[in-house]
């Protein structure tokens, strides 16, 4: 499960944002189930920016979002992404060192 989130920034905010999602990637990257998290800025567009976090499954992900400090300072954040694309996606294949593994899909 991937969450990928993006955010137009105003290069001005760009600290404050680096830290609240600094913040983001700590809280959700605490949960069981939460496998990495990064949060990056576009080389070409510096006011714009992704985060994304992988989870090992749906649950996981529903869960992470669960606890107290996450309502308080994760879901503000995303609430702030950008809203003309979705957010999850499931992973079909993931790939390390040149081999490439398929996962079966959620959705049967």
């Amino acid at each position: 499960m991937l969450l990928l989130c993006r955010f137009a920034v105003d290069p001005v905010d760009a600290p404050t944002f680096l830290a609240r999602g600094r913040r983001a990637l700590e809280l959700l990257t605490a949960a069981d189930g939460a496998l990495d998290g990064r949060l990056g800025r576009a080389v070409d567009d510096p006011g714009r920016w992704v985060l994304s976090v992988r989870f090992a499954s749906v649950d996981a992900y529903r869960r992470a979002l669960s606890p107290f400090p996450v309502r308080e300072h994760v879901v503000p954040l995303l609430s702030e992404a950008l809203t003309d694309e979705p957010a999850t996606y499931e992973t079909l294949v993931d790939a390390a060192a040149g081999a490439a593994t398929d996962h079966p899909s959620l959705r049967a």
